[in-house]
């Protein structure tokens, strides 16, 4: 795998926010898409231009993803739901877990082959009852993990023949084969990183087919080869980074949310900028972004 030459991360959006999550760069209108669990907000950047804009989410939103056809779905912590940018509407789609009203939606993935793959968690981050689907071209949601109290991810690799999910808690990237009708196999240990270097939070993968991990409370951003082996580390002024995703016209933009949700007052001002949007930049690019086209 080829070293990365890394920029140093900087702050570029000054939100402050308690839990940034989710980014993902839309191609069609070369825009970056993020969201703010707990302030229940979507937020939009443009780069090129500077133009920031949010929108309000009704409850809880855990990712915003583009469907092929237009429009995004949003992950809410009543379900999944279709969102119109245009008028700032959700349109419910299906509800996964309907007996679980204590659990959210959390992160997400749109494979090469346009399925959307999501987890759910506990919204209280301790019952194990978090569980990885996939949105079947029914629209039924199928489980395809064992349980856990936080999931992230998935994301995949450029093939799509492996998925990585996260359970963070439990500090383990999990593989998994991934067949043609989107069935999971060989599900196997692919990292395991110790509660004392930080949580393994968003996972993505770039076109070499590493895997970036965002570490909460371990002031870095990880890249792995696709054996398993630590290649880049990279500092962050911010001890919670929740994910990546890779933009800008070339896809080697990088752009990284964060958090700060766990820190008291004092802990505050030593990380002014924690639950800010950051961007470094390296030379080797990301995935394009695929966009959703089953099931919606």
């Amino acid at each position: 795998m080829s070293k990365v030459a890394i920029s140093e991360p900087v702050s570029i959006w000054q939100l402050g926010a308690p839990l940034l999550e989710g980014p993902a760069w839309v191609e069609r209108d070369q825009a970056l898409w993020f969201v703010d669990i707990k302030s229940h907000k979507i937020h939009r950047l443009d780069p090129a231009s500077g133009a920031t804009r949010s929108w309000d989410a009704p409850g809880q939103i855990g990712f915003l993803l583009p469907i092929a056809s237009g429009g995004f779905v949003a992950g809410l912590q009543s379900g999944l739901a279709r969102f119109d940018a245009r008028d700032g509407s959700f349109l419910p789609i299906v509800a996964p877990e309907p007996e679980l009203p204590g659990n959210r939606l959390n992160d997400a993935t749109v494979d090469p082959h346009g399925r959307l793959w999501f987890g759910s968690m506990d919204d209280g981050e301790e019952a194990a009852t978090g569980t990885i689907y996939r949105l079947g071209a029914d629209g039924a949601c199928v489980p395809s993990s064992p349980p856990v109290s936080i999931t992230n991810g998935p994301a995949a690799s450029p093939d799509g023949r492996t998925l990585y999910h996260v359970d963070t808690l439990g500090g383990v990237i999990y593989a998994c084969d991934v067949d043609d009708a989107g069935l999971l196999a060989n599900r196997r240990e692919f990292v395991r990183i110790p509660n004392s270097e930080g949580h393994p939070d968003g996972p993505t993968v770039d076109s070499e087919g590493c895997v970036w991990i965002g570490l909460y409370n371990g002031w870095a951003v990880r890249r792995y080869s696709p054996q398993g082996e630590l290649i880049e580390t990279v500092s962050f002024p911010v001890s919670a980074i929740t994910k990546i995703a890779f933009g800008g016209p070339d896809l080697k933009t990088v752009f990284a949310t964060t958090a700060n949700k766990h820190l008291s007052p004092a802990d505050l001002k030593k990380e002014p900028h924690a639950g800010d949007l950051f961007r470094f930049d390296v030379d080797v690019a990301g995935q394009p972004g695929a966009l959703i086209r089953e099931g919606v």
